[in-house]
């Protein structure tokens, strides 16, 4: 007969292991490779070369963060922050060259963990400090979408006054 040995189920990882571990992966992503002139870049910026998928697993990777840092508690504004991050990372990487310099310049990675430490060092603030980003964006975001509509409709009357 074999027996079982149950492994209890409340074996969570401490919080500050958690964020010593997103730190290394941050770094991994970030900063791990040092260029002549001493500046770093990670590797992150290197599988974004990949033409068409490079981007794409680079966010992936960067998701895991995300993940753990909903894990740990961060604010959906924080969250929101940081999920920006790594969007902006991922769409701008995906032009051909200048988006693989800006991905490179950029560290979405090492950003969002700086995100994550700020929250836990001081809630309030970095929930303030998020939350008007988010208003901004918000307002960013109003008028790029009234401009996208506007921009159409000022084309269609113009063009009809013409006539």
């Amino acid at each position: 007969m074999q027996t079982v040995t149950l492994i209890p189920a409340d074996t969570r990882i401490p919080a500050a292991e958690r964020v010593r571990r997103l730190r290394s992966i941050a770094w991994l992503l970030d900063n791990s490779i040092e260029l002549p002139g001493g500046y770093r870049i990670g590797l992150d910026a290197i599988i974004g070369l990949i033409p068409g998928i490079g981007d794409a697993i680079g966010a992936l990777l960067s998701a895991y963060i995300l993940n753990e840092a909903r894990r740990l508690g961060a604010p959906r504004t924080v969250l929101l922050r940081m999920t920006v991050n790594v969007i902006v990372e991922a769409v701008v990487g995906s032009i051909p060259f200048a988006g693989d310099v800006f991905d490179a310049a950029f560290k979405a990675n090492m950003r969002n963990l700086a995100l994550l430490e700020r929250y836990h060092l001081d809630p309030r603030g970095a929930r303030r400090e998020s939350r008007w980003f988010v208003i901004g964006y918000s307002l960013l975001l109003i008028m790029l979408v009234a401009a996208i509509i506007a921009l159409p409709v000022l084309l269609i009357v113009g063009i009809v006054r013409m006539f």
